[in-house]
C-alpha cells in the first residue's frame, strides 16, 4: 500500500469508524491508518484494543447519545452491532458522508490487494490467524484481520510473541517474495456469513471449511444458508486471472457450492478421495498432509480433529500462496491458539487437595460445543483422574437456541455436568424471548440422560462450582458472550488468589 492507498480506494482520507474497538474494526482501522488514513472513532465500551489504538496515534473518544461526528471526517465506517438510526450514521447522512458498514470496508480493501477469505460455518478465526502466523513465518509479510486475538499474530509463531495479543497484523504493501512478488499485498480476512456479510470480500483465494445450518433468523432454512456460500464462491476470480477456492471434500455442500465456478476448486478433508487429504492421530496430535505425491507432517499444540483440519486448511492455502512448506511445518507445530478458543486459563486447588483444570472457548453453534468438548475429553482424559467433566454454556441468541434446539440437545453427550445460565439476548427482537428459554434446553437435556441445571446469576454459578468441583475434574466454560466471567470468577476465588 501506497501512503495515498487511502484515498485511491476509498476517495477519503480521513475516516471516523462507529465501534472501532472490536476486533476486526480495529484491525482495518490500523489497515486504514497504514494506507494514509487520518483514522478516528469511538466506542462504547474502552478495553486494551482501543488503548492500543491510541499508543499508535488513532484517536478513540466515548460512544455516547450526545456524540458529535468531527466536521473534518470525510468517512464513516460502522461495526455490525451498530444500527442505521445509530446518532452519527444520521448525522454522517444529513451531512452527505458515505457510509460503509465493516465488511463493505473491508471488501473494498481487500478489492485493492492480494484477498484471501477464510469462509465456513467453523473455524474462521483460527483458521485466519494460523494462515497468518504460517505467511508471516514464510517470509511473505501479511495483511492480517481476525475476530479474535492472538498473542503469535504480529509476528508469526517463529517470532516473539506480543505482550499484549492482537486481532490483525500489518504487513508488506507488495508481496516481497515467492510466485506473487510485486503483487499488491496480501490481505488475509475472515468472510463471516453473518447477514450476508461475506457478499462484500473480493478474495482472490478463498477457503470453505464447513457450511451448516446457522444464522436462521436471517436466511430462514440451510438451502438459503448454501445458496448464500455459492454467491460467495463466484466471487472467486476465473482460475486464468488466479482464482482459487478451497472447500471441504465433505460436510460443505460443495455439489452445489461449486456448480458452475469458473476458478480453480480443489478439495481438502479426512476424505482420501480428496484433493489435500488431511490424517489425524488423536492421541499424538499429529497431522498428514498429502497432495498429489507430497506428504507433510507436524503435530499440533491444539487438540481436536477440527484442528487438524483448520491447520491442514492453513498449510494448504500457504502452499498455494507460495509459502516454503519446511517454514509451514515449522510454525503450525509452534501455534498455540487464540484467546477464548479451547484455552486453558489455569487450574485452582480445591478443598479436597486436588486441582481442576479451567478451559475458556468461545463455542456456541452444536457443532463447535460437540467438537471442542471432544477433543478436550480426548486430550485431557479427566476420568483417567477420577474427574468429570463440567461445562458451562451459555446459549448465544434465543432465535439461534430455538431453531436448533434438537442439535443443542446432542451436542454435550462428552459433559457429565452441564450448567446453563441465562440466554445472551442480542440482535434477537423482544418477541424471541418468549419463545424459549434456558430451562427448555435444559429439559431437552435431562430427557436424554445429561445431568443439567439452569443457574444464574453468574455469581451463583461460581458458588455452584465450588461446592460441585472436585480435584480431577476439568472444567469448560463455553459461548459468545460474557460467560468468560465465570471461569475468571472460578479461579480468582481459588487459595492460589486469596493468598
Amino acid at each position: 500500500m501506497s501512503r495515498d492507498w487511502m484515498k485511491t480506494t476509498f476517495g477519503a482520507t480521513r475516516p471516523f469508524m462507529v465501534g472501532i474497538g472490536g476486533c476486526g474494526m480495529s484491525g482495518l482501522a490500523r489497515l486504514l491508518a497504514g494506507g494514509g488514513g487520518d483514522v478516528r472513532g469511538c466506542d462504547a465500551t474502552r478495553s486494551s484494543l482501543t488503548e492500543s489504538l491510541e499508543s499508535h496515534g488513532i484517536g478513540v473518544v466515548d460512544d455516547t447519545p450526545e456524540a458529535r461526528l468531527p466536521d473534518d471526517r470525510d468517512l464513516l465506517i460502522v461495526s455490525a452491532a451498530v444500527r442505521f438510526d445509530h446518532p452519527l450514521v444520521v448525522q454522517a447522512s444529513e451531512r452527505g458522508i458515505r457510509v460503509l458498514t465493516y465488511a463493505e470496508a473491508l471488501g473494498a480493501a481487500m478489492a485493492g490487494m492480494t484477498g484471501v477469505a477464510i469462509a465456513g460455518t467453523h473455524g474462521k478465526s483460527t483458521t485466519t490467524a494460523m494462515l497468518g502466523c504460517v505467511l508471516t513465518d514464510a517470509g511473505l509479510d501479511p495483511n492480517v484481520i481476525v475476530g479474535a486475538t492472538c498473542g503469535q499474530l504480529a509476528n508469526g509463531c517463529l517470532g516473539p510473541a506480543s505482550e499484549e495479543p492482537v486481532g490483525f497484523r500489518i504487513g508488506a504493501r507488495t508481496v516481497p517474495q515467492g510466485p506473487m512478488a510485486d503483487r499488491p499485498g496480501l490481505l488475509v480476512a475472515e468472510a463471516c456469513e453473518f447477514n450476508r456479510s461475506f457478499h462484500n470480500l473480493r478474495p482472490l483465494v478463498a477457503t470453505i471449511n464447513s457450511v451448516e445450518a446457522d444464522h436462521l433468523d436471517i436466511y430462514g432454512s440451510l438451502d438459503a444458508v448454501i445458496e448464500a456460500f455459492a454467491q460467495f464462491a463466484r466471487l472467486v476470480p476465473p482460475a486464468r486471472q488466479g482464482g482459487r477456492l478451497l472447500i471441504a471434500h465433505d460436510g460443505a455442500h460443495r455439489g452445489v457450492i461449486c456448480a458452475g465456478l469458473d476458478c480453480g476448486v480443489e478439495t481438502i478433508g479426512f476424505n482420501p478421495a480428496a484433493d489435500w487429504a488431511v490424517s489425524f492421530d488423536t492421541r499424538t496430535r499429529r497431522v498428514t498432509l498429502r497432495h498429489g505425491d507430497q506428504q507433510w507432517t507436524w503435530t499440533n499444540r491444539m487438540a481436536g480433529e477440527h484442528n487438524a483440519i483448520n491447520a491442514a486448511t492453513a498449510a494448504a492455502v500457504a502452499i498455494m500462496l507460495g509459502a516454503e512448506p519446511t517454514h509451514v511445518m515449522d510454525s503450525l507445530q509452534r501455534f498455540g491458539g487464540l484467546d477464548r478458543r479451547m484455552q486453558m486459563l489455569g487450574e485452582r486447588t480445591m478443598p479436597d487437595g486436588g486441582r481442576v483444570r479451567v478451559y475458556d472457548d468461545y463455542g456456541h453453534h452444536p457443532t463447535e460445543i460437540d467438537a471442542t468438548l471432544r477433543a478436550l475429553r480426548q486430550a485431557e482424559r479427566p476420568e483417567e483422574q477420577g474427574g468429570r467433566l463440567i461445562c458451562v454454556f451459555q446459549p448465544h441468541q434465543h432465535s439461534r437456541t430455538r431453531f436448533l434446539m434438537e442439535e443443542f440437545a446432542t451436542s454435550f453427550e462428552q459433559a457429565d455436568v452441564v450448567i446453563v445460565p441465562q440466554i445472551y439476548f442480542v440482535r434477537d427482537p423482544q418477541t424471541e424471548k418468549h419463545k424459549v428459554s434456558s430451562a427448555d434446553l435444559v429439559d431437552r437435556l435431562r430427557s436424554r440422560g445429561v445431568r443439567a441445571m439452569h443457574l444464574h446469576p453468574f455469581g451463583a454459578i461460581v458458588e455452584q462450582l465450588e461446592n460441585l468441583c472436585r480435584g480431577g475434574d476439568l472444567l469448560v466454560v463455553m459461548g459468545a458472550g460474557p460467560v468468560w466471567q465465570v471461569a475468571r470468577g472460578f479461579l480468582e476465588t481459588g487459595p492460589e488468589r486469596r493468598a
